[in-house]
């Protein structure tokens, strides 16, 4: 995508009823993390919210719905989303690391996928919801990575391998990821101009997005803001568990623990 380039703006309208939204991203849930999990686990079944936005990269990675078919930790996520959409309205919008999430394992967990980007009408205003990767256009290597792997035809051909190789070159990726980190490596952050342009093309005030890691509120020109979720780890000190919440009132920042 390119700065002057402009996605498809979908749209969602908040039922009456709703009182309460919250968002979470970047909880990168994998096994080896069983403390972020509880800590999902936990925050799942006691939020008050009426509707729960999942902006992406709920899961370190996700290379087919094979594993949540089987008793283990890919069906123990699912579980904790089907038990949340008793009490819930759930959305999942996709992120870098678990794009290949489908909507039927979506379905099975009662949980709605999110076109990326989406805007959400509530309390009056309009709230411009991404995952966040496809604005960090600095990041040319991994704009044309995406490019890849979001083409259905590429999706198709992946998941038709046998797990096991899908599982060894999501090992490797990782590998490669965590190579990158060490190296200090400074990441992109969005583009401020491409951000703009989403905003006023939404017709939007507040951009809501995850990916970057870097919580933060920023004031944009037009008394437009970007809002960024953080990531989740609960094994950091401290702990980062952080939930936006939003109310007729506006957004807070929530420590979940």
């Amino acid at each position: 995508m390119t700065a002057t380039a402009l996605p498809r703006f979908e749209e969602l309208l908040a039922p009456g009823t709703w009182r309460t939204i919250d968002f979470i991203s970047d909880l990168h849930l994998q096994a080896a993390e069983p403390e972020t999990f509880d800590a999902w686990r936990r925050y799942m079944s006691e939020t008050p919210a009426d509707a729960v936005f999942i902006l992406g990269d709920l899961f370190e990675v996700w290379v087919g719905d094979e594993p949540a078919q089987e008793p283990g930790f890919a069906a123990d996520c699912a579980a904790v989303l089907q038990a949340t959409a008793d009490r819930a309205s759930l959305f999942f919008m996709h992120g870098n690391r678990d794009f290949l999430v489908s909507d039927g394992f979506l379905r099975a967990c009662r949980t709605t996928p999110l076109p990326d980007p989406t805007v959400l009408g509530f309390a009056g205003q309009r709230w411009l919801l991404t995952h966040g990767d496809a604005l960090c256009l600095a990041d040319t290597d991994y704009m044309k990575f995406r490019e890849q792997v979001r083409n259905p035809a590429w999706q198709r051909e992946f998941l038709s391998r046998p797990l096991a190789e899908r599982q060894a070159i999501a090992r490797e990726l990782r590998e490669q990821s965590e190579a990158r980190k060490r190296s200090g490596v400074e990441y992109a952050d969005v583009d401020g101009a491409a951000t703009q342009a989403w905003l006023e093309a939404a017709d939007a005030q507040v951009l809501i997005h995850g990916h970057t890691h870097r919580p933060a509120d920023h004031a944009l020109a037009a008394a437009r803001q970007r809002t960024v979720l953080s990531d989740w780890d609960a094994r950091a000190e401290p702990a980062r568990q952080e939930v936006l919440r939003l109310t007729a009132a506006g957004l807070q920042r929530i420590a979940f623990d």
